[in-house]
């Protein structure tokens, strides 16, 4: 990355500040450097169609229009632009707010505390290119049901599989199933575009049926190939609600030939608070006939603990935003390390979602986590690299 092909946009009502950061920018290789004295200023530059900016760094404490309202500014404006956030205020304050850009749907490269140093920007300055190149190059199409349903009858919905890792031994211990649609014209789709309309439409069991006999069929093609371990399979909120769930489940699987041990159910804790008798219903008959279940986005729900008395779980998933996290944010480090020290007591099995960095992965490690699956070990992949995957990792360990 080329320091010097970045425009930087300086927002900071402090003058003596602001000069120095432009100082510091211009110390480490900045060349165009725009510059404002609070949120109204910075979007006035913005609109300019002369001053394209690349990177925004922004004070939080300003007269006028502060630093949460720029940045809620910025979400709404859809502008694409990335952003750090500076401020002398307390570390948990910054956490709050750091999640609140999030929330607006902000390119946030980080947040950094007063004051500001070239040691402190560079590292944060180079996530620009790896953030910029994950933002999406054209807006998703709006599918109706119809079209969703004639791609489900034309078998164009796909499991796609994230390998999932034994971290004292490394080995593959199985892997997450995960819908996608191979779209004859937008090619992949994510299940953020037809998950929605599915459920909010009462079809969602047709998707489910789907999944669970293509991935039930290709487990039972791992063993052919000589290949070990689970698979998980996500059931939606919706799908629990049908008492009749359970069955359709295990006579999917069993028609496969694949054992129940082999299978672990996800489900989310939002789900364990909808029609708790027929969720539990559904459930504890999986669980008896052998299903692994797991609860998927642990420490995202109201009451994490309360469903863990409930249900046999045999898994705890824990919410990737507390391992990203945990490394800059002390309150995530001890939610993550409390839910790893709960599952062992538990005897169940722990398992770490969104493991993107060494730093993730070693952080982990130290803290006795079971299981991991991210960006660092690998991408969601279609079966048919999924296999090829599996041999070539097993060949590195």
């Amino acid at each position: 990355m080329a320091i010097a092909r970045l425009n930087f946009l300086v927002v900071e009502d402090h003058d003596f500040q602001r000069k120095m950061l432009v100082r510091i920018l211009h110390g480490i290789g900045a060349n165009a450097i725009y510059e404002a004295k609070d949120g109204v200023g910075a979007l006035a530059i913005l609109q300019e169609p002369g001053k394209p900016v690349d990177i925004i760094i922004s004070d939080l404490d300003m007269p006028g229009m502060d630093g949460m309202a720029f940045v809620r500014n910025l979400g709404e404006s859809g502008v694409r632009v990335s952003i750090i956030l500076a401020s002398a205020l307390d570390r948990n304050l910054l956490a709050s707010i750091q999640t609140m850009a999030e929330a607006y749907g902000i390119n946030l490269l980080g947040v950094l505390e007063k004051p500001l140093t070239p040691d402190k920007l560079l590292p944060i300055i180079a996530r620009h290119s790896i953030l910029a190149s994950q933002l999406p190059h054209r807006t998703s199409p709006v599918f109706t049901l119809e079209e969703i349903l004639a791609g489900l009858r034309d078998g164009e919905f796909e499991p796609y599989y994230q390998p999932k890792i034994e971290m004292a031994t490394r080995r593959v211990s199985g892997a997450e199933s995960l819908a996608r649609w191979n779209h004859r014209q937008y090619g992949l789709v994510a299940p953020c575009d037809f998950i929605p309309t599915l459920e909010l439409q009462g079809k969602i069991g047709t998707l489910t049926e789907t999944m669970v006999e293509k991935t039930a069929a290709f487990r039972r093609t791992w063993a052919a190939h000589g290949i070990d371990g689970s698979v998980s399979i996500n059931l939606s909120i919706r799908s629990l609600v049908d008492v009749r769930t359970a069955d359709h489940v295990i006579e999917l699987v069993r028609a496969h030939h694949v054992e129940p041990r082999d299978v672990v159910v996800e489900v989310t804790e939002s789900a364990l608070t909808t029609d708790v008798g027929h969720t539990l219903e559904n459930l504890a008959r999986l669980r008896m006939k052998g299903f692994g279940l797991s609860i998927d986005d642990y420490g995202t729900g109201y009451s994490s603990m309360q469903q863990l008395i409930r249900i046999a779980f045999t898994e705890l998933k824990i919410d990737q935003s507390f391992v990203a996290n945990a490394s800059r944010q002390e309150s995530a480090r001890v939610i993550l390390e409390a839910s790893l020290g709960m599952a062992r007591k538990l005897n169940i099995c722990s398992v770490a979602e969104g493991v993107e960095t060494q730093a993730d992965w070693d952080m982990l490690r130290q803290l006795d986590c079971h299981t991991v699956q991210g960006y660092l070990i690998a991408r969601p992949m279609p079966s048919e690299e999924y296999l090829d995957w599996v041999k070539d990792w097993n060949r590195s360990i």
